[in-house]
């Protein structure tokens, strides 16, 4: 059976002003434009603004300036995006798995583990692990010697925390991450290669959230870390000793080389690769498919092109040229016949 809220239950101490029938009852959420009675939707792109009297949702999440043209119920505020990620957690249908240990699991010597968290099935805790309270691990875990689990922390199917890795309190990992794998340290003598020793650890601060398909390399002195808060989309590549800000957020297809600092709040879009040894300040914004091939020591937008990195306004108007050389080069030509033609009546 659906569960169902009314919308003064929904807003409970949200900044959120009702315009209509507080006791309507929500069951659901939904997009602004295939809306359907009993769900709850947000407007935020003014692309879809044309949607909003005719919706047939039964209330729409908007700011104040947008009220007048709602035709249902409204919920009005400041931050529609976030007060609807508020309310779409009373909707979140994930299943929560039992306390306990799944007959199944291999659990190492002198583990520790909390009698409410859960071990999943066929999952492989070694030696010397620590998982606090409330810890959700997925089925297929692996979770190497003296690793440790914070509390509320979720590990989703077929995660692998290779030894000594550290994951804080509120962290979400998604299936098929890999954490404290060898970063990629060699050294040729004589024409060989010869592997570095990764000797240092992967640390995961609390409320961090890494999606699929992550591969994060333990340090090789010091420690890979990301701190509190930050985000992190499928398929990105961590160097060794790279360190992540806090509430930094990076897009999909991301690779970050070795001993990299990101700094705090920063965005990173998708597809960006990074340089290693390199240092990027507080509250940068990297555009999708950006090259990063030295330090950023300024805020600001960053992209890269044919000239490498610049600020997103040079990048810009390099662009604007870029699609004006036809014509550039056609009227430089008729400059070229004209002078020529001048010299010749000289």
């Amino acid at each position: 059976m659906k569960k169902k809220y009314s919308l003064s239950q929904l807003i409970q101490n949200l900044e959120v002003t009702i315009k209509g029938d507080p006791d309507c009852l929500i069951e659901g959420v939904c997009t602004i434009q295939d809306a359907k009675p009993g769900c709850v939707s947000f407007l935020m792109n003014p692309l879809y603004k044309k949607y909003l009297p005719t919706t047939r949702a039964s209330a729409v999440i908007i700011q104040a300036e947008d009220a007048e043209e709602c035709g249902t119920n409204a919920l009005i505020c400041r931050d529609p995006y976030y007060i609807y990620t508020q309310i779409a957690a009373y909707f979140d249908d994930r299943p929560k798995p039992a306390s306990g240990i799944h007959p199944t699991a291999s659990i190492g010597l002198n583990c520790e583990i909390a009698p409410s968290a859960s071990i999943g099935a066929y999952c492989v805790i070694n030696d010397n692990v620590r998982i606090d309270a409330n810890a959700i691990i997925g089925a297929g875990c692996v979770v190497g010697e003296f690793s440790q689990i914070g509390e509320n922390s979720r590990l989703d199917a077929n995660v692998t925390l290779y030894h000594k890795t550290i994951i804080g309190k509120h962290v979400v990992i998604a299936s098929g991450t890999v954490m404290g794998s060898d970063g990629f340290g060699i050294a040729k003598h004589k024409g060989t290669w010869h592997k570095v020793p990764q000797l240092g650890r992967v640390i995961i601060e609390d409320h961090v959230e890494i999606g699929s398909n992550c591969s994060i390399d333990r340090g090789a002195i010091d420690d890979t870390v990301i701190e509190r808060g930050a985000r992190l989309d499928n398929l990105i590549q961590v160097g060794h000793n790279v360190r992540i800000g806090q509430n930094t957020a990076i897009a999909g297809c991301v690779g970050i080389s070795g001993s990299t600092t990101i700094g705090s709040n920063c965005l990173v879009g998708g597809q960006s690769g990074f340089a290693g040894h390199i240092t990027i300040a507080n509250d940068v914004v990297v555009t999708g498919g950006t090259e990063v091939s030295k330090s950023i020591r300024d805020p600001g937008i960053y992209s890269s092109g044919l000239g490498g990195l610049v600020t997103n306004l040079e990048r810009r108007k390099n662009t604007a040229r870029f699609h004006r050389l036809e014509t550039l080069f056609s009227r430089v030509k008729e400059l070229e016949q004209a002078l020529a033609e001048l010299v010749e009546r000289k």
